[in-house]
């Protein structure tokens, strides 16, 4: 199986271990991901709060590479993936953006959890299962740049979605229920409205805790590194003592294929994931 891959700029830098854990667990599920050629920053998340049409023009400048390319693209960032799918939208249905691009919208943009969740796929993962994660608790995470809004990219599940459930599922994890899994985090205000954003995640963490669960999963680096780095100051803010770790679900996958960088990866977090594997005897 072969399929275009736009990383991204967060998977080039912040989020290196994302960007390397899909590419492994890629290859153990034998897809080949080709790396859009030349791919520029897509404008997320200022640009188009800037300039619309600058905002379209970076965006779509991909698509163009991708489709001359004839490969349908995978999205790992939730980021990347809502401003191609705005600059689909724009391009095939907006008048004013019609003529500035030749995107002709014959390939599909998939975000990483709708490619992983192809029936084929899915096969491929429960096969290559070799360490079963039993015993862990883990809640999903989505966020909301993936799933809203609906219209614009083609999402059908944003109220309930399950695409890491189902991975979670196979690799042999306890999935805990919860109504927080599509809540924002405050991601785009961790700057500008730090208590804002504080007091975001502190609801989630405080929902994430009673739920019960060990351990968050998500797959939007945003999110990721929101949740990660702030949990001690909002810990520290709410008089709370939060140790929930927030892992990228092809973290996991790779666990649970036996890969042997998964602790280079784990180094990465700033809330130590490898708490909660020992503690459930998965390390």
């Amino acid at each position: 199986m072969k399929v275009g891959y736009y990383p991204g700029c967060s998977l080039e830098s912040t989020a290196w271990e994302y960007n390397d854990s899909i590419k492994d667990i890629c290859k153990t599920l034998d897809v080949e991901l080709r790396e859009i050629m030349d791919w520029n920053c897509c404008g997320a998340t200022s640009a188009h709060c800037i300039d619309e049409e600058a905002s379209f023009m970076l965006s779509v400048r991909n698509l163009e590479i991708a489709e001359k390319e004839g490969l349908d693209i995978a999205v790992p960032c939730s980021g990347c993936f809502s401003r191609l799918k705005f600059a689909e939208k724009n391009a095939l249905h907006n008048e004013r953006f019609k003529d500035k691009s030749s995107f002709s919208g014959e390939i599909q943009i998939h975000d990483i959890l709708t490619f992983l969740n192809q029936d084929e796929i899915l096969k491929r993962i429960e096969k290559n299962v070799k360490n079963p994660l039993k015993g862990l608790k883990a809640a999903a995470y989505y966020g909301c740049m993936s799933l809203r809004p609906p219209a614009i990219v083609d999402s059908t599940d944003h109220e309930n979605p399950l695409r890491i459930e189902n991975i979670m599922d196979l690799l042999g994890i306890e999935v805990i229920d919860w109504s927080f899994k599509t809540v924002c985090c405050g991601g785009g205000l961790a700057l500008s409205r730090t208590d804002i954003a504080k007091t975001l995640i502190y609801k989630i963490f405080s929902m994430a805790e009673e739920a019960g669960t060990d351990c968050l999963v998500t797959s939007c680096p945003m999110c990721q590194a929101n949740l990660d780095s702030r949990m001690h100051d909002v810990s520290a803010d709410f008089a709370k003592n939060f140790q929930i770790p927030v892992f990228y679900i092809s973290e996991l996958m790779g666990l649970a294929f036996g890969s042997r960088r998964t602790g280079k990866w784990f180094r990465k977090h700033l809330v130590n994931p490898k708490k909660i594997l020992k503690m459930r005897g998965l390390v």
